[in-house]
């Protein structure tokens, strides 16, 4: 406990200690009315027990508790057969003390241990007004009724302390498997690309060494040259996504790109690291149209993985087209399509077979999409993604 008030910042420690002292004082003050110093002191000590058991962590309440509520009972019975006893309080910041520890009981503590706490401390509470000097039956019972109902306000806040800590919890659960996820798409994303580049590259290097031809050194430094650059990009890629996990700032928003622009750079890279060629496709009213950048983001990411694929998955194919357009039956609906016309080998016919595809659809679907994947009728692979376009202003 006295780790954990070190670890507070300098000006919440004050304010803890400023606020026992006022505490202190007051339960002071109210032993005082007793005018007999032992059962002021008593009034002190249980007072402060009562307090304490608030304060503490939660591992050391049900002891703490305990203490506190059997304190407080017994100097509630020693009082009553005493002659000296206060005549204006019984001790009032003790009673609110126990009413907030049946409250905290029911929210942290298993339903048996919060049980037994609150019955323990409900009787303490009903115990403390036997401690006034002059009270007569039907003062004792209007006070003993309310104390009564004011346990029954307790264990309902107390409850619903308690679910609000779970939703949140809960919240936070979901908001952390989101992270992953989003974490773990991020990753293939920037690596998946490059990594398949450089396996490309190294295949057709070893291809070449295998056919026991002499080799162009122009073309092996081309090959080479590939390799070294896409190592170079996973490696900014990964260097880049650490950077922002370790920082503490709030990344700083991609800079707004048209949707032509950004397809068009995607076809660039691809087709920088070897063949097929890439023909990119975009609707004139999307190259005039502005379109949100969490759209352009998700669209450059879809058409990313789909050349990765293309290159992994269809090492026969001679061109890859990627197009973009409203779609004719639903206008505001984006269409976009990457297509090539070479063998699918090793990727499944439905979405979730690979976790590009799997991440990406999760990815489409948050924004309120729909994402497909297959085998053309004629020959090649398609994948298609449906994104809601903004209703044009």
């Amino acid at each position: 406990m006295l780790r954990a008030f070190s670890s507070l910042p300098l000006h919440r420690q004050v304010l803890l200690v400023t606020t026992a002292g006022v505490l202190l004082g007051f339960i002071a003050l109210e032993g005082r009315d007793t005018e007999f110093i032992p059962t002021a002191a008593a009034t002190v000590v249980t007072g402060a027990l009562c307090w304490a058991a608030l304060a503490v962590p939660l591992e050391l309440l049900p002891r703490c508790a305990a203490l506190a509520v059997t304190a407080s009972a017994a100097l509630s019975v020693v009082s009553a057969n005493l002659s000296q006893r206060p005549e204006h309080t019984p001790g009032l910041l003790e009673l609110c003390a126990l009413l907030a520890l049946v409250a905290r009981a029911v929210r942290h503590l298993r339903p048996v241990k919060a049980q037994t706490v609150v019955a323990a401390a409900g009787i303490a509470a009903g115990l403390v007004p036997l401690r006034l000097s002059d009270v007569n039956a039907e003062h004792l019972n209007l006070l003993e009724t309310a104390l009564f109902f004011c346990v029954l306000v307790a264990i309902p806040a107390g409850l619903s302390l308690r679910l609000r800590d779970r939703l949140r919890a809960r919240e936070r659960e979901s908001i952390r498997e989101a992270q992953r996820l989003e974490y773990a798409r991020d990753l293939h994303d920037f690596v998946a690309h490059h990594v398949t580049a450089i396996v490309t590259q190294t295949r057709a290097a070893r291809f070449t060494a295998k056919q026991g031809r002499e080799q162009d050194p122009a073309e092996l430094d081309e090959m080479l040259a590939g390799i070294e650059n896409a190592a170079s990009q996973s490696l900014s890629s990964m260097r880049g996504m650490v950077s922002v996990l370790r920082s503490t700032t709030p990344p700083q928003a991609p800079p707004e790109e048209e949707l032509p622009q950004v397809l068009g750079r995607a076809a660039e890279a691809f087709s920088a690291t070897g063949p097929p060629p890439v023909k990119v496709d975009v609707d004139a009213g999307l190259s005039a149209r502005p379109l949100p950048p969490w759209l352009v983001g998700v669209a450059h990411g879809v058409v990313r993985e789909a050349l990765t694929n293309a290159r992994r998955y269809a090492p026969g194919a001679t061109s890859v087209v990627v197009a973009a357009r409203p779609r004719p039956d639903s206008p505001h609906m984006l269409e976009l399509t990457v297509t090539d016309d070479g063998g699918a080998s090793g990727e499944p016919s439905d979405v979730g077979g690979g976790f590009g595809l799997k991440g990406l659809a999760e990815r489409v679907e948050g924004v309120g999409g729909s994402l497909t994947a297959g085998p053309r009728e004629d020959a090649g692979w398609s994948v298609e993604a449906c994104l809601p376009l903004p209703s044009a202003t």
